[in-house]
């Protein structure tokens, strides 16, 4: 099973259209789950864990861990914020130190793939979830970058707005055009190819 994880706290947005692209281009049987209506917090450092590499906190994160144990492979995506990656997706991770006692790691050869969305996703996202899927012993199979939209575009003062992403890419405007706002993930086309790509090398190994 391939498990697709999207840290994003936006359902439909670009992290969760690529990392279900990966998932439909494999062809494999997979689970998506997006964190954006889940309750995640951060590792607690309670130790109730150590027993057993279950996490006994009681939040929604119990049941992805679960996922993540079952998975053969885990395409997981997040976007940056304010340079590095948002805190839902961090804690995700944070929360893998569940996994990592008695010397056993449970995610021990288990593949990766890492999608990190926004322009700065290269230098934040990315090399942050490569370091944690290397913590955790597993091996990443292949990663993307894909265009993200900042939230300026949609909270209503975005044309305006002198410290905000619109002004500072397009100058002051009456109203935000479609012409102004970023591709959706439909519309990148070296993005979806991308995504095409990956999803062929998990069905390369796993198919």
């Amino acid at each position: 099973m391939i498990l697709g994880i999207s840290g994003s706290g936006h359902k439909e947005g670009e992290s969760s259209a690529a990392v279900q692209a990966i998932l439909k281009a494999s062809e494999l049987p997979s689970v998506y789950v997006s964190a954006a209506d889940k309750q995640i917090n951060g590792c607690t450092g309670c130790l109730r864990c150590v027993g057993d590499n279950i996490c006994k906190v009681a939040d929604d994160w119990p049941e992805i861990g679960a996922l993540m144990s079952d998975a053969d492979a885990i395409v997981f995506g997040a976007p940056n914020y304010f340079g590095m990656m948002n805190a839902i997706g961090h804690a995700i991770w944070e929360r893998t130190y569940s996994f990592r006692h008695n010397s056993r790691f449970t995610l021990a050869g288990k593949l990766g793939v890492i999608v990190g969305t926004n322009d700065e996703a290269k230098q934040s996202v990315i090399p942050y979830v490569r370091s944690m899927m290397a913590a955790n012993k597993m091996a990443v199979a292949g990663e993307m970058a894909v265009q993200g939209s900042a939230p300026c575009y949609r909270c209503g003062y975005g044309h305006h707005c002198v410290v905000g992403s619109v002004v500072g890419k397009h100058g002051f405007l009456d109203r935000i055009k479609a012409e102004h706002r970023p591709a959706h993930f439909a519309d990148q086309c070296r993005a979806k190819e991308e995504a095409q790509k990956l999803g062929m090398v998990l069905q390369g190994i796993f198919g």
